[in-house]
């Protein structure tokens, strides 16, 4: 008996009308060229949505990456923010509060905005904005860590700035804690006044000390307050010699751009804006239950809040 070969009709959406050979017959499917066909079909259909996601994406992608300048359409949460924020700057800067909170639950320990922040600042050895802690909870064997990013909290009742005999730190009116570093003169009361350990000092060092030569990266300008100070080697001028600590990247914030450890965050865990707007995402989250500020009994009203 001769063996019927049957080959699979490929139908325009796919395989349809497939008929194998019959078993009983001892006839093997062509399964070959049923491969092959398949195969020609995917990647033509691929081929396809490529082109047209390509095309869409060139029509809705925006032409800069997250944190530029431009505005972008609503989205994901870090688009939403930057919206927020830019809405924010048109307001007089008293009108405005800016705040940041962490969500606990989110944050991997990765440490990404630590470096983001180390980066973004040109920051030198001993001087860290944004530490992550951690701890390990439980009892074996149902034991994990928990991790826990410390930026300045900014406190509305700052401990830091009456301490210091010249005035060189402060509260500006929307809310941020900042350091004049020409009036800073390194006596580290504030360092010692701060509950939340979230001041270094900059003690002229660099990275590459005990090597031949110290790159250019070490003494490249630090774009904080927007004043582009550089850190030259055998020269003693600010930063060096003073208090320095995180400013919630205010140098990005007033161009439009959400802090440096909010963009880098890889768990999305860090959001920022301005908590007088009651129709912002930080307003949002701040009214959740699960939200708290660290040693609130201080009564030093921080600014940095924390989803537990």
């Amino acid at each position: 008996m001769q063996n019927e070969n049957r080959t699979p009709h490929i139908g325009n959406a796919g395989i349809g009308n497939t008929t194998m050979n019959d078993p009983a017959n001892g006839a093997e499917p062509d399964r070959r060229k049923l491969l092959n066909r398949m195969l020609a079909g995917a990647v033509a259909g691929g081929i396809a949505m490529a082109g047209a996601t390509a095309r869409a994406s060139e029509v809705n992608a925006p032409a800069m990456p997250l944190d530029g300048p431009q505005i972008f359409a609503g989205g994901n949460h870090a688009e939403r923010m930057r919206k927020e924020l830019l809405e924010a700057l048109k307001k007089p800067i008293s009108e405005r509060k800016w705040i940041m909170v962490i969500d606990l639950q989110k944050c991997v320990g990765c440490k990404a905005c630590t470096i983001s922040c180390v980066a973004e600042n040109s920051l030198p050895p001993s001087v860290v904005y944004r530490i992550v802690t951690q701890e390990e909870v439980g009892k074996f064997p149902d034991v994990r860590r928990r991790f826990l990013p410390r930026p300045c909290m900014h406190c509305d009742n700052p401990p830091c700035v009456p301490v210091c005999p010249v005035g060189a730190t402060w509260k500006r009116a929307d809310g941020i804690v900042v350091i004049d570093y020409d009036q800073c003169m390194g006596c580290r009361y504030c360092i010692t006044a701060c509950p939340y350990n979230a001041r270094t000092f900059d003690f002229g060092e660099y990275y590459e000390e005990k090597t031949p030569k110290i790159t250019a990266y070490e003494t490249a300008p630090s774009p904080e307050y927007g004043q582009n100070r550089g850190r030259p080697v055998g020269k003693d001028t600010s930063p060096k010699g003073n208090t320095r600590k995180c400013q919630f990247c205010m140098h990005r914030v007033e161009n439009g751009m959400l802090p440096a450890c909010v963009t880098t965050c890889i768990g999305g865990a860090t959001y920022f804006g301005d908590l007088n707007d009651k129709t912002s995402l930080v307003h949002e989250l701040v009214a959740q239950a699960r939200g708290m500020r660290l040693k609130e009994e201080l009564k030093t009203e921080p600014s940095v809040y924390y989803l537990k």
